[in-house]
Formats: structure tokens, C-alpha cells, sequence
């Protein structure tokens, strides 16, 4: 796979107005979402879920890419047909997540490190062969009484840039995802810091590790005070905050950023993102790869009726992705 390939995908996954929908939650993640709204978490639920989601009519116009589960990359529509064949005939690149999950950091309480680099090469193989063509890699960064510490950090971009390489050599474009959590009672001044070091400290592995980052997508996290934080800040804070460490951090050759949503309001989400593309003149373009926030409020809908609710609870679907498109060129209305 030539650099050239691997830059196109990534130019076409934060194409102007075009985001990507996290779809790639776990089999025990799902469960959870599932329970909220009384669905059985069965593997037929699951994947008329993900059929829901990924049949929307005119998805495609506003979404770039799907992040997917590997069970999600293997199955079908109820008509046979491969989600990833689908996808494809709509415009929308698959995607999927590769790694295994956090584990605790051995040496250092309280933090985490993402685990999975072992027979992933073979992995990312297999799922080239079964149509993805870009995939997702999530560190995850606390924020708490002294932590982050620089071990944590160090240990995860290294991580996160070794995922990347791998991923280059097999063809697939890596999305790396570093999360600083929203979980805590810290302010957004606290949370600009950890963010610049942990993106500092990515894009300096991404360099040793040889990763070419024209063929690279970032998915942040947003600068934003921790949920539990008595001073919260406003819609406009958040967006100067937000581009101001990106543009002191991300080299300007990467094709794109996209954002989480990590657990903000679905309308928040969208609000900061539009805000963002409002302040203009920006290196890169900066899109959304949201799960929740694209999500909630349709599979709310579709658990009351799984069969007679399917078409609404996709019009739903759309609406958010119209919305969060929008917002992607600061034209988001509200």
C-alpha cells in the first residue's frame, strides 16, 4: 500500500462536511447501552442494530466512515449481504477497532494502558481482507490526584505509534485515539495541560516509529472543565481552548482531526464542534467520529418497536448526522 493510498483515505474520511460514526462498542459495552433501553442483548439484536444504523438512506452525505466492532465486520444485512459491501456502495469507508481494552498500568495506581499490539499485524490482514480500510486505536488518560504521570503517557503513545506503523505496512489508515477522560472534578485549565502533553508526547512516537502522518487521522478529545467541575465553561471556551492546544501540538501535515463525544450532551457535542469551525483558519480540517452522540437518541426510540420503528429511528440517525455535518463547516444552526 502506497503512501499515496493510504493519504486518500484519509483525505476522504474528513471529507468537507463528512464525519465518521463510532459504531465499535463491545460485546459488553452494547450490553450495557442495551440494558438501558430493555433490549436483550442478543448477537441478532446486535446486528439489526448495526443494520439500523448502517442502511440509513443518505447516510453517506454526511457520514465519511463507520468504526466498527470485529463481530460487526463479519456480519450481514438480513438480506445476506456483508455490512462492509454495503458500506462500501454507500461511499462510507469501514473502519475497525483493533485494540483489546485498557488494563491497569502496572507500577502506577489508578492509570490504565490499552493492550492488543500482540498478532495484531495477522489481525489487521485479516480485517484488510474483509474490507477495512482504516482503524481505530483508544488510549485512555485519567486525570486525578497526581496522574496522569509521564510514564502513563509515554507508555501509551508508544503503543499507540507501534498500532499505528503495523497498520500503515497492512494498508489500513490509523485513527489514534488518545482520550483524556472526562471523569473528575478538574478544571478546563487542568485538562489543557494533560491534553498538550499527551498530544506532545503521541506525535513524538508517531516520529520514531517512522509513521508517515499524511496517512494518519487523530481522534481527540476536547479541551472541557471534568464533568464533575463546578465552573464549567462555555460553548465558545471550550472551542478556543480545543484549537488553541491543537494547533500548539498537531503538525499541520496530519489530513485531519476528528472529535469523541465522550459522554457530552448529544447537542453540546455539535454546539463545540460548529464553534470551533466558526474561529476559521485552521491547518486541518476538524470533523466528528462520535458513538453516543450519534446514537443515543435513535436506539432510544427503536427499542420501543424494533421492527415498526426501524425507518424513524433511522430518520433519527440521519438527523443527527445532518446536524453534526453541518457543524463539521461551522454552519450548524442550532
Amino acid at each position: 500500500m502506497s503512501i499515496e493510498q493510504l493519504a486518500e483515505t484519509a483525505q476522504a474520511m474528513v471529507a468537507a462536511g463528512k464525519g465518521i460514526i463510532a459504531i465499535d462498542e463491545s460485546t459488553a459495552t452494547i450490553a450495557k447501552r442495551f440494558a438501558g433501553v430493555g433490549i436483550e442483548n442478543t448477537e441478532e439484536n446486535r446486528r439489526a442494530y448495526r443494520e439500523m444504523l448502517l442502511t440509513t438512506p443518505k447516510l453517506g452525505d454526511h457520514i465519511s466512515g463507520a468504526i466498527l466492532y470485529d463481530e460487526t465486520l463479519r456480519q450481514s444485512t438480513k438480506d445476506g449481504v456483508p455490512f462492509a459491501k454495503v458500506m462500501a456502495a454507500n461511499g462510507i469507508i469501514p473502519g475497525i477497532k483493533v485494540d483489546k481494552g485498557t488494563h491497569p498500568l502496572a507500577g502506577c495506581p489508578g492509570e490504565v494502558v490499552t493492550e492488543g499490539l500482540d498478532g495484531l499485524r495477522d489481525r489487521l490482514k485479516e480485517y484488510y481482507a474483509l474490507g477495512a480500510r482504516f482503524a481505530k486505536w483508544r488510549a485512555v488518560i485519567n486525570i486525578g490526584d497526581d496522574i496522569p504521570s509521564g510514564t502513563c503517557i509515554e507508555a501509551n503513545a508508544h503503543a499507540l505509534a507501534r498500532y499505528a506503523a503495523l497498520c500503515q505496512e497492512a494498508g489500513l489508515v490509523p485513527m489514534v485515539e488518545p482520550e483524556v477522560l472526562m471523569d473528575g472534578d478538574h478544571d478546563i485549565e487542568t485538562c489543557y495541560e494533560v491534553t498538550e502533553a499527551t498530544l506532545r508526547a503521541l506525535f513524538g512516537a508517531l516520529y520514531e516509529q517512522n509513521v508517515m502522518l499524511e496517512g494518519t487521522i487523530l481522534k481527540a478529545s476536547m479541551v472541557i472543565a471534568g464533568k464533575d467541575c463546578e465552573e464549567q465553561a462555555s460553548i465558545e471556551e471550550v472551542a478556543e481552548a480545543t484549537v488553541m492546544c491543537l494547533k500548539s501540538t498537531v503538525p499541520a501535515i496530519l489530513p485531519g482531526v476528528v472529535f469523541l463525544s465522550g459522554g457530552q450532551a448529544d447537542e453540546d457535542a455539535t454546539a463545540h464542534l460548529d464553534a470551533m469551525n466558526r474561529l476559521g483558519n485552521l491547518p486541518w480540517p476538524l470533523s466528528f467520529s462520535y458513538g453516543r452522540a450519534m446514537q443515543s437518541a435513535a436506539l432510544e426510540f427503536w427499542s420501543k418497536d424494533l421492527v415498526g420503528n426501524f425507518a424513524k429511528a433511522q430518520s433519527i440517525v440521519h438527523a443527527r448526522a445532518k446536524d453534526n455535518g453541518l457543524a463539521a463547516l461551522g454552519k450548524w444552526e442550532g
